[in-house]
């Protein structure tokens, strides 16, 4: 920490000035002398000071509105309080009004220099932790969205307009199409980009472990709470939270939340103590939450607290257009991974990727592309190398249910047995899949269909 700082002093007694003047000067600072509020200000309007020593105790102007005046001239020069009558009260008024210690007289020589010393040193830490902060924002960029077709540069101005504000933001869309992605460029254009994105998967979590997820947990609130843990609005504090697939939280999780963006504090789970909380929401979903309200499963006024700015996303099957671009994105990027000298796709395989419905959209495009890039043999993706992924078109049964069954069971072949994986990419519920997969006789083509 450079020595050469400058000091204000600022003080009615002649002998502290000279006293405070005489051990900065020997400890190599450059101190300059007030002997009241108006000769302070006087002098901080000829020249720049790192840090002013203020007696609280001043004839006419005191030192605490004298503090509040200096703020307004220099938010970032330090204010360290020095007074003779010591006091709870003075402490919190001087630390209250943004003072960064507060010092009573007689002074310790030692122990005041320690203090400045620290101010200081504090002060250079957050200017250093700002540039380090400038130059990683100018070689980091965020996760690129890829696409350019209409409905997408929809989407690219959406995020543009709401990024740089505080309101909070819902992302609609099917599963696959990308709201992560989506709420980490949101993330990124907004001025809390330095703080965290917190992401939380409702839908994975059951009702107790999200809302100790959600809010945290003192030690002993439930079997197995070992130790206190910070939720997810406390880590996040002064960044945002990303609920995705909130549309699952269970009515009681729901009104747990709806007080946290209202009130912006949060209790732990075994606590009685309110906590203050600074985030920004941003909330997703692949379910209609118009009709979960409807059906009783959603609370019309959480939903209206998330609903201030929605994004909807389009189905891939919506943005044919984008599949050549995000194709190329992906083998470029599954080229590097996996060192493999591919990069290009045949006319062939482009014409079956284009004729396919993406019901998983843009993740069962990448996980369609990554597999074929495992099995891929030459410089170039072939339509054959997408067999084990796609069904053909020419295949496909004649009835709507034979279509149905069909696409369910090719689904479940690619998920690999995984019905929840499956129900996932399908967009219905796991319920629902092993119904139809009941009604199939799924389990007595098991070995032709895996």
């Amino acid at each position: 920490m450079a020595q050469k700082a400058n000091l204000l002093v600022v003080d009615d007694e002649l002998i502290v000035r000279d006293s405070l003047d005489k051990w900065f000067r020997e400890e190599g600072y450059d101190v300059t002398v007030a002997e009241s509020a108006q000769d302070a200000l006087t002098k901080m309007a000829a020249k720049r000071f790192d840090l002013a020593l203020v007696d609280i105790k001043m004839p006419g102007t005191d030192g605490v509105e004298l503090q509040r005046r200096m703020r307004e001239i220099d938010p970032e020069m330090l204010v360290i309080i020095m007074t003779g009558y010591a006091s709870v009260e003075t402490a919190i008024a001087a630390l209250k009004n943004g003072a960064y210690d507060y010092v009573s007289k007689p002074f310790d020589p030692d122990d005041i220099a320690h203090s400045v010393h620290n101010a200081l040193s504090h002060k250079h830490a957050e200017q250093e932790n700002v540039r380090l902060r400038e130059t990683v924002a100018s070689v980091v960029r965020p996760q690129e969205i890829v696409g350019q077709s209409a409905a997408m540069v929809r989407v690219f101005e959406a995020i543009q307009t709401v990024g740089p504000t505080d309101a909070t933001v819902l992302i609609t869309g099917e599963s696959g199409t990308g709201k992560e992605l989506c709420a980490r460029a949101i993330h990124a254009a907004s001025p809390r980009h330095y703080n965290p994105l917190v992401v939380i998967h409702c839908g994975a979590l059951a009702e107790t472990l999200l809302e100790s997820e959600l809010f945290g947990h003192e030690k002993g609130a439930f079997t197995g709470a070992q130790y206190r843990k910070k939720g997810s609005f406390e880590v996040a504090e002064g960044g945002s939270v990303f609920l995705d697939e909130v549309g699952d939280i269970s009515l009681k999780t729901q009104t747990d939340l709806l007080r946290v963006l209202q009130e912006r504090e949060i209790t732990r789970v075994g606590s009685t103590h309110p906590i203050q909380v600074d985030f920004r929401c941003i909330a997703a979903t692949n379910k209609k939450l118009e009709q979960l309200i409807e059906e009783g499963r959603f609370r019309p006024d959480l939903f209206y607290r998330l609903n201030v700015f929605q994004i909807q996303l389009p189905a891939l099957r919506d943005r044919k257009g984008d599949i050549p671009i995000l194709v190329e994105h992906f083998v470029r990027k599954f080229s590097a991974s996996m060192n493999k000298r591919i990069n290009r796709v045949s006319p062939a395989a482009m014409a079956l990727l284009d004729r396919y419905q993406w019901p998983g959209n843009v993740r069962e495009l990448e996980n369609a592309v990554e597999r074929a890039m495992v099995v891929a043999q030459e410089p170039e993706i072939r339509e054959e190398d997408f067999a084990l992924r796609l069904p053909l078109a020419e295949h496909q049964p004649r009835t709507l249910e034979d279509i149905e069954r069909a696409h369910i069971l090719a689904v479940l072949k690619d998920c690999k047995g995984n019905q929840t994986l499956a129900a996932e990419v399908l967009d219905i519920d796991r319920v629902t899949l092993h119904n139809k997969l009941k009604r199939y006789g799924w389990k007595r083509v098991t070995a032709d269909v895996l």
